[in-house]
This record gives structure tokens, sequence and C-alpha cells, in this order.
């Protein structure tokens, strides 16, 4: 008799309730803004409930779809061509607050960046299940996968999108170094990207000044450090149990765009040390659980694509979180299924999906 198929109900449970939490949030968040800028409190609460709607749908979908099917050539070169193309059509889009990152379809606003690191976590699976036997061969496994990841970044990097970029590098590095890759090639890698990466946060002028605000906010208080001192004054007056529920006060025009980048700053207001912890542990359940996939997949390819996955959506959390709390510079990242967006939170419940369906195939325990 068949084994009958079963997810993953621990990563299932916290990914459904980071993504109810962002629903009631994003609402607690935005309202402020939404009614001052558009006359309407709920207009990001029914975008957001409506991307959440679609995005759970799809993850039914998607986790009943057997994910060796996205080794396939043909599904992996039509998907890194529509990204590609999706990459450059957005440099030919109005600038929105800046940045050229989305183009709307049928007035839907789409972010092809947050589909270029989905896209990525397969090809590279699928690169890793073939050579990793020669890991360390740099022309034959090592050299596709960077041209793969450098072309992604050299589109997504002048958007601009500094987050999205070292998400998909380090999701590459993770992957690869997974594959047994020799240290001596990442002690190489670190000490050429050192140098590299100072040429990009002080080749621009606002990474610049992020970075500098970051050492010293208070230096400009009204400027450039503006954004992580108002970020700290709402998670310090937290307190333990939270000022209570759309009873924030950083929020009303004081932390700017609370529903979005900085939402996990109005959860650590509101709902105190106590909600700000159950996120940090709804993330690392789903980040337990996806390690836990990973070593259990039946092939290295399903290992590969968990393992991809997890690192996405842990990695991005991590960054958003210790931007918030003042550990990193202000870059913007969101934090994944909470923070307002919707290519953002439908992406990271399409991998879920994908997850969730390498969950099924993995062995019972004994």
């Amino acid at each position: 008799m068949a084994r009958k198929l079963k997810s993953d109900r621990v990563l299932f449970i916290a990914t459904i309730l980071l993504v109810a939490l962002s629903v009631v949030m994003v609402y607690s968040a935005s309202a402020p803004v939404a009614l001052e800028r558009y006359g309407r409190a709920s207009l990001f609460l029914i975008k957001q409930g409506m991307w959440a709607l679609l995005g759970v749908a799809m993850l039914n979908i998607v986790m009943r779809i057997d994910y060796r099917a996205y080794r396939q050539p043909a599904f992996l070169w039509t998907a890194l061509g529509f990204v590609v193309f999706a990459l450059v059509a957005v440099y030919f889009r109005a600038p929105v607050n800046g940045a050229r990152r989305w183009f709307a379809v049928g007035g839907i606003g789409i972010q092809p960046s947050e589909l270029a690191k989905l896209v990525a976590i397969f090809f590279i699976a699928a690169l890793l299940e073939r050579r990793m036997h020669r890991i360390d061969d740099v022309a034959y496994a090592l050299l596709p996968i960077g041209i793969l990841v450098i072309a992604l970044v050299a589109l997504i990097l002048p958007e601009p999108d500094f987050g999205t970029s070292m998400s998909l590098l380090l999701i590459a590095a993770v992957m690869v170094f997974a594959a047994g890759l020799n240290y001596r090639y990442v002690a190489g890698v670190v000490l050429c990207a050192l140098p590299a990466l100072y040429i990009v946060v002080m080749g621009s002028a606002y990474r610049r000044r992020r970075t500098l605000a970051f050492l010293n906010p208070w230096d400009d208080p009204l400027g450039d450090g503006f954004q992580i001192i108002q970020s700290l004054i709402a998670v310090g007056t937290g307190g333990v149990w939270g000022r209570g529920l759309m009873n924030g006060v950083q929020k009303l025009f004081y932390l700017p765009e609370p529903h979005t980048d900085f939402i996990y700053a109005a959860i650590a207001e509101e709902l105190g040390l106590i909600g700000a912890t159950a996120v940090v542990i709804c993330f690392s359940l789903v980040a337990w659980r996806g390690m836990r996939i990973a070593l259990r997949a039946p092939d290295s390819f399903g290992a590969f694509i968990a393992l991809g996955l997890t690192t996405m959506v842990a990695v991005q959390a991590f960054l958003n979180i210790s931007v918030v709390l003042g550990l990193l510079p202000t870059k913007g990242t969101p934090l994944p299924f909470v923070s307002f967006g919707g290519s953002s939170l439908l992406i990271n419940l399409i991998g879920m999906g994908v997850l969730l369906n390498v969950s099924q195939h993995v062995p019972p325990e004994t």
C-alpha cells in the first residue's frame, strides 16, 4: 500500500501564524498613514488580506506538486528567462520612492527580484545535484553558479536593492558550502568579497550615509539617523507586555513606513517583549523544521531546495530584525510573511509550499 503523504504540521502552523499576525499588525501599523494619505484606514488591511488569501491558496496548490518537477530543464530555463525579462523591464518603469523595483500587471504591483531568489534556488539545487561530486572543480561546478548569481545581482543591485542582492548571495553561499566546498575556497571568496563590499557600500552616497548613521545615529537624529532612533524608541517603550494592539505611538508619523520594513518595531511596541519573542519563536520553528527537512530529504535535489528555501526566509528575517534593533545598517528588507507587500508574501508562501511538498517525501521515522 502506498504511503499517505503528510506535510510538516509544525512548519505549516508556524507559517500560518505569521501570516495571521501580518494581517492584524499591517492594519494596526498602517491605519493612521492610510487615513492621512488616502482617507481610508483599512486600505492596506484589504490589500494585505487579499494577498494573504492568494498566498495561502497558492501554498496549498504548490504543496501538492511534486518538487522534482522543478528540476526539469524546460521549467528552469523558462523561469529564468521570465525573471531576467522582468528584471530588465522594471528599468523602463517610473521610479517609486527613488527605486525601480516594481512593475504593474493588471493594476497589481510585481517585484521580480523576489521571484529571482526562488528561481535561483531551483537552478542552484539542480546544478549541485548533478555536479556536487566535483564541487571543488571551479570551471565545472562553481562557474555556472557564479555566473547565474552574479548576473541576477547585477540586475537587482542598481534598482537599487542592496538587501535582496545580499540575501541572494548568502543563499547561494550556504547552498554551495553545504555541498562540500573546500574551506580554502570559502576563505578566498570572503577575502575577495570584503573589498568589493566596501566599494559597493562606500561608492554609493545613500549607502554610505546609512552606514555612518548606523555607527552613530545621533549625529543626524532628524536625517539619516531618524529611522533607527524611532525604531529603537518603539522597541524600548513596548516593555514586556506592550502598549496594547492599536495603541502604538511611533506609528503616528514618527516611524517611517511602520507597516513595511519596520513592522517588527510596531509589534515590539504594541505587543511588547512577549509578542516580539513569539515572532522570533515562529521564525525559529520555520528554520528548525526547514533544516530538518533538508537533512532528511530523499534526494540531494530536495535537500538543496529545502536548504535554500529555509535560508531565504531565515536570512531575510535575521536581516530585518537586526536592522530594527540597530544591529545592522538600514536596508529595504521586509520581514517575511509579516511586512506589507504582496510580492514578498506571495513568493515566500509559494516557497513554503515547495518546502512542505519536500517534507511529504521525507521517510517516516522508525
